[in-house]
């Protein structure tokens, strides 16, 4: 028995006219959802329905913000392992920043709350 290769070459065609308008519409949003090419956004969304581009850039953000103040936290522990007190202006600095990543994580949220 043989078994049967499926084949992925695209070589079925479907033809689709629209207004110059619709085709606006159409480069906009594949532009917004970060695929390259008419075609792969077409297939793409018959296929799937929908696409979803998510901006990272507040992830980094609340990334770089807890990883500096896990570094300042472990900073403060070393100090007060060695002198057995900590500056309350470390504790305000600290706490500045957590705040921070709290305000940062709900606008995070909101927007995702946001995607249906």
């Amino acid at each position: 028995m043989t078994e049967k290769i499926p084949d992925h070459s695209k070589a079925e065609r479907i033809d689709l006219r629209i207004s110059g308008g619709d085709r606006k519409k159409i480069e906009q949003k594949m532009k917004d959802s970060g695929i390259r090419t008419v075609s792969a956004y077409l297939r793409k969304m018959a296929l799937d329905g929908y696409t979803i581009r998510i901006d990272l850039q507040e992830i980094h953000r609340l990334v770089y913000l807890l990883s500096m103040c896990s570094n300042n936290l472990n900073q403060y522990a070393k100090k007060a392992n060695e002198t057995g007190s900590i500056y309350q202006d470390d504790i305000q600095d600290l706490q500045a920043r957590l705040d921070e990543i709290y305000e940062l994580m709900q606008v995070i949220l909101e927007k995702l709350a946001l995607i249906t």
